[in-house]
């Protein structure tokens, strides 16, 4: 699928501008980065929040890319090129990274490697074990495609013992076949259910984007859904168009409604929920310490 058309892009309200990163710290990063010879989902995706969370010195890894193996129209990282065989030093090289950086939370992500019989599992696995040698006191959070449905492998990972386990849900089911049309809804809950299911001791969360023709009221019933297979933490953010070529903003939500959703989800049960125009699925994900302090799962 190529993304052939081309859409206005419209300009962004007030409440979306950020402020100019600070550059030193930011080159910082990224030349750790490029030594490392590693990719991140704030370069390849074109996240806004890119100079806040490399001042931070904090990234979102990605892994078994740049190159992916779906053509979803809101993202911008590269489908057209034929995906790599894996490299086996990648784990070692993120974790010397997540060394280097003095990270106390890492964010590893990848793009779909649907070429895979175990959809990049044991990727996964090994980067979560590289890092815990290496920086034992590191939290970690895996944002992972669905697998297809491969059950046996999302096992792979979850036997690896990420803190957190994250799989985004999106967008609301009517809009799937627009915005996901290589994704299925129903697969994205069995997935939360599943790792819930086989590990109850790891935090689970997803994220949704708005701005893209959802009502208020189908936001709501995607919440209910992921509350009802148990997931600890949601992150809400608004939908900004890439380039021309991909899906347009059907509109921009007002930061106030973010407000609500936030108390919403509260009053649901979720034990984190992080909405605002410009937040993203690795978002401040640090502030899970917090939540493990207040909110403990026993250990398996």
């Amino acid at each position: 699928m190529k993304l052939q058309q081309r859409h206005k892009v419209v300009v962004k309200p007030d409440w979306l501008r950020v402020k100019a990163p600070q550059w030193q710290r930011v080159g910082t990063v990224k030349e750790i980065l490029r030594d490392l010879n590693l990719n991140t989902v704030c370069e390849e995706a074109s996240c806004p929040n890119i100079g806040e969370c490399f001042n931070a010195g904090t990234a979102t890894f990605l892994i078994m890319g740049p190159a992916c193996t779906r053509a979803c129209p809101y993202c911008d990282i590269d489908f057209e090129k034929k995906p790599q065989p894996l490299d086996i030093t990648e784990p070692q090289r993120l974790a010397e990274a997540v060394k280097r950086l003095k990270l106390n939370h890492v964010v590893i992500t990848s793009v779909n490697r649907d070429d895979l019989a175990d959809g990049g599992a044991n990727q996964f696995a090994k980067c979560i074990s590289q890092v815990r040698a290496i920086s034992p006191q590191t939290t970690i959070e895996v944002l992972i495609p669905d697998l297809c449905g491969n059950w046996q492998a999302l096992e792979i990972i979850l036997n690896a013992k990420p803190e957190v386990m994250n799989h985004n849900t999106e967008t609301i089911p009517r809009l799937y076949r627009r915005v996901r049309p290589q994704g299925d809804y129903q697969r994205t809950l069995e997935l939360l259910r599943r790792s819930r299911e086989l590990a109850p001791e790891i935090y689970t969360k997803s994220g949704i984007m708005v701005g893209l023709g959802e009502t208020d009221a189908e936001v709501q019933e995607v919440m209910k859904d992921l509350r009802a297979v148990d997931c600890d933490i949601l992150t809400i953010g608004q939908y900004l168009q890439p380039t021309p070529k991909h899906l347009p903003v059907a509109n921009f939500v007002k930061p106030e409604q973010f407000d609500r959703w936030t108390e919403i989800g509260d009053s649901m049960g979720f034990l984190q929920i992080v909405a605002s125009p410009l937040t993203r699925s690795s978002y401040h994900a640090e502030q899970v310490k917090e939540l493990m302090v207040n909110y403990p799962k026993a250990k398996s």
